[in-house]
C-alpha cells in the first residue's frame, strides 16, 4: 500500500526544508521537498508534523495536511489510469496542489508557445528543398490562436499546464473539452492537438522535460463521408458569366428584399461585375482568395504562347504559373482586371451574384451560426455557401481527370497527390490513372509513321 509521509533531514539549530516521501512499493519511493522550511526544535517526532504551537507552525500543520491529502487522491486516480509515478509526477503534485509554478518557468507549455510566437522570425522551417528561415503569417496566427486556447483552458481547469503533466488522461480530458465543450468541429479539435504534440516537441529540442507521451499524441480529421465541399461547377460559372447586372431599378429592389445578404455591399452593376470577375478568375486559376485578390498587371506575363499569371502563393511561399486558356478570362485579364476588394467583401458579393443567378438550390453543408460563433452542419440555398475559397476547389474538381493531377497539383500548390485528392474529397481512382496514361500513350504515337524493314527472302538474288 503507498504511503506519504514528511521528514526532517536535518538536525541543525536552523530552518530547514521539509520533505515529503511517497512510498509505493518496496524499494520504490519518491522524495522531494515540499518548499516549506521549519526549525527541528519545532517538528514533532511522534506525528512527523509540526508542532502547532505557534500562528506559522500552524499553517505549515494546515498546507502539509492539505498536500497529504492532494497526493493521495491523485495517486489512487493516476495509478488506476496506469499513469508513470516518478519524481516528475511528485513535482507536479506540489506545485499543483500550491499553484507555485512561477510565469517564467520554461517547463509551462504557455510560456513555450510564447517563446515560438516571440522568435518566429528566425525559427528554421522545413521545405522540399531544405530550410527557410521564418514562420508564415497563418502559422503564427494558428500558435497565437492555440495560445487562447490553452490560457483558456488553464481558467476552466483551474491550474497551469506543465510539460510534465501532458499525460494521455490530460489530453483525453483536453479532447473532450474542445469537442464537446466548446463544440469544435472535428477538423480544428484535432489540429489544437496536433500543434500541441508539435509544441512538446519542439519544447524537448530546448532541453524541456516532457512526458513520453506527448511525442505520441494523435490528432484527427473528419473522414471523407463526413465532408461536404461546394464547387462552382463549369455550367454554374457560365450562368454567372452571361447574367446581366444593368438594371439598377432590379438591383435596388433586390437589396430591399435581402437585407440580410446585402448589407454593407454597394449592389451596383459596377460593384457586381467587379466581383464577378474575380469569381470567373479566381475558377480558372486555382489559388487561395488571398493569392487571388493580389493579382496586378505585374503579375501578367506575356508571351509568344500566351498569357501567363505568376504568383507567389502567401501561405506556401512556392512559386507558381498558370497559363490563362478560357476566352472569358482572357478577356478579363487583358481587357478588365478588377480592382482589389477586402477578402470578407468577396465573400459576401459572390453569395449575391450566385442567388442572383440562381444557384439556390438546398445543398447539405456546414454554415456559421454566428450565435455560437461555430459551423453548424445542415441543408441550406448553395449560395449561402459559396465564398471565395470554393473558387480554388472548383479549379481542381472541375478538371480533375481532364488534366494531368500532377499539372493540376503543380497550379494548385498541394504538395502531394493524397492531399490535393482529399481536398476534393476523392479517393484514387488507379483505373482512370492507367486509362489516363494509355490515352497519352495513344496521343504520343498516333502521328509516327510506321517504319518500313526489308525481310530477306531467303534467296541470294
Amino acid at each position: 500500500m503507498a504511503t506519504v509521509q514528511f521528514r526532517l533531514r536535518s538536525k541543525a539549530n536552523k530552518n530547514v526544508s521539509i520533505k515529503v516521501r511517497v512510498t509505493l512499493n518496496r524499494g520504490n519511493d519518491l522524495e522531494l521537498n515540499t518548499g516549506f522550511t521549519i526549525n527541528p526544535k519545532d517538528w514533532s517526532k511522534d506525528t512527523d508534523r509540526p508542532k502547532q504551537n505557534n500562528t506559522e507552525n500552524k499553517l505549515i500543520f494546515s498546507n502539509l495536511k492539505k498536500l497529504d491529502s492532494f497526493i493521495y487522491n491523485n495517486l489512487n486516480k493516476d495509478l488506476g489510469n496506469n499513469v508513470l509515478i516518478d519524481s516528475f509526477w511528485l513535482d507536479s503534485q506540489i506545485k499543483d496542489c500550491f499553484d507555485r509554478v512561477e510565469k517564467t518557468d520554461s517547463g509551462l507549455l504557455i510560456n513555450h508557445i510564447q517563446y515560438i510566437i516571440d522568435n518566429a522570425n528566425t525559427r528554421k522551417v522545413r521545405t522540399n528543398g531544405g530550410f527557410k528561415i521564418g514562420l508564415s503569417k497563418s502559422t503564427i496566427k494558428n500558435y497565437t490562436l492555440f495560445k487562447n486556447i490553452i490560457t483558456e483552458y488553464q481558467k476552466t481547469s483551474k491550474k497551469q499546464i506543465h510539460f510534465v503533466g501532458i499525460t494521455k488522461p490530460f489530453v483525453d480530458k483536453f479532447t473532450n473539452w474542445l469537442v464537446n465543450t466548446k463544440n469544435y468541429s472535428t477538423n480544428y479539435s484535432g489540429k489544437q492537438l496536433e500543434i500541441l504534440k508539435t509544441v512538446c516537441i519542439d519544447a524537448e529540442k530546448n532541453e524541456i522535460t516532457i512526458t513520453p507521451y506527448s511525442k505520441t499524441i494523435q490528432h484527427f480529421r473528419e473522414s471523407e463521408n463526413d465532408r461536404y465541399i461546394q464547387i462552382l461547377s463549369f455550367d454554374e460559372l457560365d450562368t454567372i458569366k452571361n447574367i446581366e447586372f444593368n438594371d439598377e431599378v432590379l438591383l435596388k429592389k433586390f437589396k430591399t428584399d435581402n437585407p440580410e445578404l446585402t448589407k454593407n455591399l454597394a449592389i451596383t452593376t459596377d460593384a457586381l461585375n467587379n466581383a464577378r470577375n474575380w469569381v470567373l478568375i479566381g475558377c480558372e486559376i486555382g489559388q487561395r482568395g488571398g493569392d487571388l485578390l493580389k493579382i496586378k498587371n505585374d503579375n501578367i506575363r506575356r508571351t509568344a504562347k500566351g498569357i501567363y499569371i505568376d504568383i507567389v502563393q502567401q501561405k506556401t511561399k512556392k512559386s507558381v504559373t498558370v497559363g490563362i486558356i478560357a476566352p472569358h478570362v482572357l478577356d478579363i485579364v487583358e481587357n478588365n482586371l478588377p480592382k482589389e476588394i477586402q477578402h470578407q467583401k468577396l465573400n459576401d458579393y459572390v453569395k449575391v451574384i450566385c442567388k442572383l443567378a440562381g444557384i439556390d438550390g438546398v445543398v447539405k453543408g456546414t454554415k456559421l451560426n454566428t450565435e455560437t460563433n461555430r459551423k453548424e452542419l445542415g441543408k441550406y440555398p448553395k449560395f449561402e455557401l459559396i465564398a471565395s475559397h470554393c473558387f480554388r476547389r472548383s479549379f481542381a474538381t472541375n478538371y480533375y481527370k481532364k488534366i494531368p493531377t500532377a499539372v493540376l497539383i503543380g497550379i494548385t500548390g498541394h504538395s502531394k497527390e493524397s492531399l490535393f485528392l482529399t481536398y476534393i474529397n476523392k479517393r484514387e481512382d488507379k483505373d482512370a490513372n492507367a486509362d489516363l496514361f494509355m490515352k497519352f500513350y495513344e496521343d504520343l504515337n498516333k502521328n509516327k509513321i510506321p517504319e518500313m524493314k526489308v525481310l530477306k527472302n531467303g534467296t541470294s538474288e
